[in-house]
């Protein structure tokens, strides 16, 4: 088995990058041959999965959730290649979901003694994504934590949301479910989930499987700012979806839109602006992953 290591550079803080030696000295002594290749952006990575696939090569996303969602979606399909994850982003919430260890030298060991299994994806408006897709106050968390300098690390997402909390306003979405008729309702966020963990390790959805064909559409219903505040908490235990603000509905596909502009952001990047129709791709990308 050859491996093409797809690695973003700056993924992470050049956290890919500095590890890199390390981690081809591990996957050496595990006997796995591989190259590396450096992605300039993420249509440049998936050019670079396809190559890999049709080479006969395991495509490794060595990086973020984004690049490791950029390569899935490139081997989507039937006979589209093997997916291999290597976490070395900020978040790596994928991994986390799939019981990957965070370390990437460690990580190395499920590239030589994994499992191949069948994995759900997401779609949103064509492209595809490994974990979770949201719109409305995650929009203006996701763009603080993108351009923020200031911190570094998972925590990056936590000081986005902060900040974004500031200069809030409750947002009117609509929401059309499986085809049913269209419904309102106002809050803060719409997340549409294929994993549960989005932000390192907020479980945002988390009852969301990979495997079983569905989505988690989660609903953060109108609060004040102060309870919505005490329990940002709890979302990293998954508790939020308690709180009765919070809907929480499985679904195949779902088309959202909303009385104001929102980008929907998935897997730490952007990936379309409203109106969006977003699906389940079931059983889309076949993976390594722990045995």
């Amino acid at each position: 088995m050859k491996l093409a290591l797809i690695v973003n550079p700056f993924s992470g803080g050049g956290r890919a990058a500095r590890a890199l030696d390390a981690v081809g000295a591990a996957l050496a002594h595990r006997g796995l041959e591989h190259h590396v290749e450096r992605t300039r952006s993420l249509e440049h990575a998936r050019e670079l999965a396809l190559a890999a696939a049709s080479a006969g090569e395991v495509a490794v996303g060595f990086g973020g959730d984004g690049l490791v969602g950029a390569v899935a979606g490139a081997l989507a399909g039937p006979g589209g290649g093997l997916l291999g994850i290597l976490p070395g982003g900020r978040g790596n919430d994928f991994a986390r979901a799939l019981g990957i260890p965070l370390e990437p030298v460690a990580a190395c060991e499920v590239l030589a003694s994994g499992t191949e299994r069948a994995l759900d994806l997401g779609e949103a408006g064509g492209r595809t994504f490994v974990g979770i897709a949201s719109c409305g106050f995650d929009s203006d968390a996701n763009r603080i934590a993108n351009e923020t300098k200031v911190v570094r690390g998972s925590l990056v997402y936590a000081y986005g949301a902060l900040r974004a909390l500031l200069g809030w306003q409750p947002a009117t979405f609509t929401l059309a479910i499986d085809g049913a008729p269209p419904r309102t309702v106002t809050g803060y966020t719409i997340a549409v989930a294929n994993s549960k963990a989005y932000g390192g390790g907020m479980l945002m959805a988390p009852d969301a499987s990979l495997s079983d064909g569905l989505l988690e559409l989660v609903i953060v219903g109108e609060m004040t700012k102060s309870r919505f505040l005490r329990g940002l908490p709890k979302v990293f235990k998954g508790a939020h979806v308690n709180q009765p603000e919070v809907e929480v509905v499985r679904c195949r596909e779902v088309a959202i839109s909303a009385e104001r502009p929102f980008m929907m952001y998935a897997d730490g990047d952007p990936i379309a602006e409203l109106p969006v129709t977003l699906r389940a791709l079931p059983g889309a990308v076949r993976a390594i992953v722990p045995k």
